[in-house]
């Protein structure tokens, strides 16, 4: 999965004229978050209340490269 989002990042920038790209993740599920951090995207903060699965509502992490 790494690759194809680092592949999936390298087109954005290079095809289109995106200037930023975003990744959000629950905040619990480590697995998701780990990807953007190999990457090197930044940790933009917090989004409370970003998803509701079933019952439960998920915080999200914002990750952000420029």
């Amino acid at each position: 999965m790494t690759e194809a989002v680092k592949d999936l990042i390298r087109l954005g920038f290079k095809h289109w004229p995106m200037q930023k790209i975003e990744i959000r993740c629950a905040v619990k599920n480590s697995k998701s978050r780990a990807i953007p951090e190999r990457l090197g995207f930044t940790n933009e903060g917090t989004i409370r209340r970003a998803e509701k699965v079933y019952d439960r509502y998920n915080d999200h992490v914002v990750y952000g490269i420029l």
